[in-house]
């Protein structure tokens, strides 16, 4: 089986997936993927960030080395004991629901806070604490113009989830 590239000039990106997923799923997804590109058995070092990103993710840059110069397969069970990956599901329904789960009480929760969430959290990754609780104290005084704080308070009073009330669009 064969991967399909995913943008880049020198192979596929590879995922870390269950074994027990049908690599049917998805031409992108097989059983047998390390999550380091393979540029190494080809000459190459790394270029697309892995080599950058892949030790924060991890947390232990003697693992990072081991697959970066190696191309070691990375199983499901190790990408989750080392928190590459969230969950791990045990067929494609499974995976599919709990993506679905997932995505919906991303939608229940105000646009505006997801997406700060989301910006200061990209931004936290590559700066130091200090100047991103900075950051996140600008963000947040720009982006209270909104009335989902209140709402949010208003419904928690009565009793209600996220997913009743009308929050602001972007």
């Amino acid at each position: 089986m064969s991967l399909e590239p995913l943008g880049h000039p020198h192979g596929p990106s590879r995922i870390p997936v269950s074994p027990r997923v049908s690599p049917h799923m998805s031409p992108r997804v097989s059983p047998h993927v390390s999550p380091c590109p393979q540029e190494v058995d080809i000459g190459l070092a790394a270029d697309v960030g892995t080599l950058q990103r892949l030790p924060k993710i991890v947390g232990s840059q003697s693992l990072v080395n081991e697959l970066a110069f190696t191309a070691r397969k990375m199983m499901a069970p190790e990408a989750q004991s080392c928190g590459l990956v969230s969950r791990v599901f045990p067929d494609k329904a499974t995976l599919l629901q709990g993506a679905l789960d997932v995505a919906a009480a991303v939608a229940a929760r105000s646009p505006v806070a997801v997406q700060g969430t989301k910006v200061n959290l990209l931004y936290s990754r590559d700066h130091p604490v200090p100047e991103s609780l900075r950051y996140m104290a600008t963000w947040n005084m720009s982006m209270l113009q909104t009335d989902d704080i209140l709402k949010s308070v208003q419904a928690a009073m009565e009793k209600k989830g996220p997913e009743d009330v009308p929050f602001s669009k972007l």
